[in-house]
């Protein structure tokens, strides 16, 4: 029997379709936020679409649900702590672009995006390959990229102190590496 390589396992049209989201997401970042942030969002999304690329899709959503849903839930208290402390006007001094309207188009998309990782449980439930994409971003923004949280306090004109969502990262980015090894176990239920 001949085994298939991770690449060859996905269709280039699904391949293509995770390509322009990671793109997207992307450019969506720079409009609303700058080239800074936008730069962030990469190790996220072009780090889960390399990630995907090379790894089977061998696990049941069952396999990841613990490390997803503690994630999600992580996100969730980690997004208050943002909107409460104030993350993106803090963000807005270091980088000088001036904080987007939460009614403004690039900002709703940059909602929807992160909307769509709640698709995750049935994608991955229904066995899509783009389903395991979204997984391996959603892992790998939750504990890759939300680590600048602990480098943005080095851009600022002062000791090395607290940036708001700093706090919540200490247990998102764990969670999401647990979910990242879930995701990359070779076995099947």
């Amino acid at each position: 029997m001949i085994t298939m390589s991770p690449i060859s396992e996905k269709k280039p049209v699904v391949i293509l379709l995770a390509i322009l989201f990671t793109i997207s997401a992307i450019t969506i970042g720079y409009i609303a936020l700058g080239f800074w942030p936008a730069f962030i969002f990469t190790f996220g999304y072009l780090g889960g679409l390399i990630i995907w690329l090379f790894m089977p899709m061998k696990v049941s959503f069952k396999q990841i649900a613990a490390g997803y849903f503690v994630t999600l839930a992580l996100f969730v208290v980690h997004k208050f702590e943002e909107r409460e402390y104030g993350f993106f006007p803090a963000l807005s001094e270091i980088t000088g672009v001036p904080v987007p309207e939460a009614s403004s188009l690039p900002a709703i998309l940059l909602y929807i995006i992160a909307a769509i990782w709640l698709f995750i449980p049935l994608f991955i439930w229904k066995r899509y390959a783009f389903g395991y994409y979204l997984a391996w971003t959603f892992f790998a923004s939750m504990g890759i990229t939300e680590l600048a949280h602990f480098v943005f306090p080095l851009f600022r004109n002062q000791p090395y102190g607290y940036f708001p969502g700093m706090w919540s990262v200490i247990g998102l980015a764990p969670a999401a590496w647990f979910g990242m090894w879930c995701l990359s176990t070779k076995t099947r239920n």
